[in-house]
């Protein structure tokens, strides 16, 4: 009986040290649901470390997504949500290029097709009614509006798989200043003009209105048809107990946030492992190495001919090595160049002779570069990459280059840059710096966060007053009414008595002068 004793000890302080000493034990074992039935590779790849990391402390893990599941976790009960709607390996990110409103109508038509048919899937329907079993509900901040009914008088919070947009900052009571703060698709260079004031609170306001109108309307719509009964789902979103946001004032802009809203930058990067074999063996010598990769739903394999032409051209000519995530059998292979349909990329980066990232400047893939210390080349495709590219420039580690302007001269130019350039370098080595200086990692962060959610039930102490504050009360308008209102009376009174007094005299002065005549 001892020996099984401190058998069970020791299991649980190998469980604990894997995700750090300086979490205290949990007080128990949580049973906890992960919603996100509408997400990207990306998005999932954010939720696994610290679902993991739950388990190995005991936890119970329950995680829906739309995503396959990327191993055999025993401990995660994996449920594939099957809607045929929610397929991001069939989107080609280049038949949008250049095109942000085909985009959003792709989001406009699956978003609410989703709403009017996840709750008819068994396994969803089954989670939902054993929903009060959880001791806590995770979402997908983003494109999940569909799973906020399980959180009705229920502990739940959100993970942002990106930055803090400002209009999901709001719904929480906080408003992020638009004069600094820039919308959730452009970067605007500090400090701003006025003219980049001007257009980013025009932007501010049209964005959050657009996609409420387009897509939280027609979703609300389904929802409410499906559950006549629940709060609206604005409502039941403002009743989050936290947040955590996959950023850091490192690499981010630094923004006043609440106390529950807790940044974890680079919670979905771990330390690097081994490489295979002929993955090592390329990689080794002397000579630099550039790594090409356009993430999961850009596939270098889709883009068009003319652009696969420059670049397999470009990298033949160039004294460096180059590997390329290139998703299909090259027709032609230079002799410097290593391809392959998948790659181990935070192993890759981490490698010391890659010294560039060409890269489409999603925020996972540009957190993992500087995190490792590596430049970027960006290639923006939609969405918040552009934005990005952007602030890697401004930030002194990247270049970018449009898919427009894209020819084989240009491309060779910025690689050579950004290699004999030692100052992008230099730039990204100290924001690796910053991004790991912290008294606790982003995945121990985040699982503090989520059991003191846990343990003190909600922790409704953590939310601000300002979430149910109207805009009226936010911006002091109808103090500012009153006090229009209040001038204007004085003004009246004002007018009235001098008119009065004014208009007396002047009587009273035509009485004695008609006196005197």
């Amino acid at each position: 009986m001892a020996g099984l004793r401190v058998l069970v000890l020791v299991v649980l302080a190998g469980a604990l040290q894997a995700v750090g000493a300086a979490l205290p034990p949990p007080e128990r074992s949580y049973n906890i649901l992960m919603l996100l039935p509408v997400s990207s590779k990306s998005h999932r790849n954010v939720f696994m470390p610290l679902a993991k990391a739950l388990t190995q402390r005991g936890h119970k893990i329950t995680m829906l997504s739309n995503q396959p599941a990327p191993d055999n976790n025993p401990n995660i009960r994996y449920i594939e949500n099957p809607s045929k709607h929610v397929d991001t390996d069939k989107v080609n990110a280049f038949e949008i290029l250049g095109s942000p409103e085909k985009m959003f109508k792709t989001f406009t038509e699956l978003i609410p097709k989703v709403a009017q048919e996840i709750y008819k899937v068994a396994e969803v329907a089954d989670l939902y009614e054993k929903r009060r079993e959880f001791d806590l509900i995770v979402i997908d901040a983003l494109f999940n509006e569909v799973m906020y009914p399980f959180t009705h008088n229920h502990t739940f919070m959100t993970i942002n798989p990106g930055e803090l947009h400002p209009s999901f900052s709001a719904s929480m009571g906080n408003f992020l200043n638009p004069a600094y703060v820039s919308n959730m698709l452009e970067n605007y260079q500090h400090p701003f003009s006025l003219l980049d004031r001007w257009k980013n609170l025009i932007m501010s306001v049209i964005l959050p209105f657009h996609w409420e109108r387009a897509i939280v309307t027609p979703v609300q719509a389904e929802i409410s048809k499906q559950f006549p009964d629940l709060p609206r789902l604005d409502d039941l979103k403002r009743n989050q107990s936290l947040t955590l946001i996959n950023s850091h004032f490192s690499v981010g802009q630094p923004l006043p946030l609440l106390p529950n809203q807790v940044e974890v930058g680079g919670l979905h990067i771990g330390p690097p492992a081994a490489l295979p074999k002929d993955l090592s063996d390329f990689l080794s010598g002397t000579t630099p190495v550039v790594y090409m990769s356009l993430g999961s739903i850009a596939r270098s394999s889709a883009m068009p001919q003319e652009y696969k032409d420059i670049f397999f051209s470009a990298f033949a000519k160039l004294p460096y090595k180059v590997l390329w995530k290139f998703e299909e059998k090259p027709p032609k292979k230079a002799k410097n160049l290593f391809v392959q349909s998948w790659m181990p990329q935070q192993d890759v980066l981490a490698h010391p002779n890659v010294k560039v990232f060409i890269s489409h400047c999603g925020w996972l893939g540009s957190q993992e570069s500087l995190y490792f210390g590596t430049p970027i080349l960006g290639l923006p495709i939609f969405g918040d990459q552009p934005k990005n590219a952007l602030a890697l420039e401004h930030a002194g580690v990247a270049r970018s280059l449009a898919w427009a302007d894209l020819n084989e001269q240009r491309l060779m130019d910025s690689i050579t840059e950004l290699i004999e350039n030692p100052k992008y370098r230099e730039k990204a080595e100290k924001i690796s710096a910053a991004m790991k200086d912290r008294p606790l990692s982003a995945v121990e962060t985040a699982v503090y966060w989520t059991e003191y959610v846990i343990r003190h039930q909600g922790a409704v102490h953590l939310r601000s007053p300002e979430r149910d504050l109207t805009w009226v009360q936010l911006l002091h308008l109808d103090l500012l009414l009153l006090l229009h209102v209040a001038l204007y009376l004085v003004y009246l009174i004002i007018s009235k008595l001098l008119a009065f007094f004014c208009g007396g005299s002047r009587s009273k002065a035509k009485r004695m002068k008609g006196k005197r005549d």
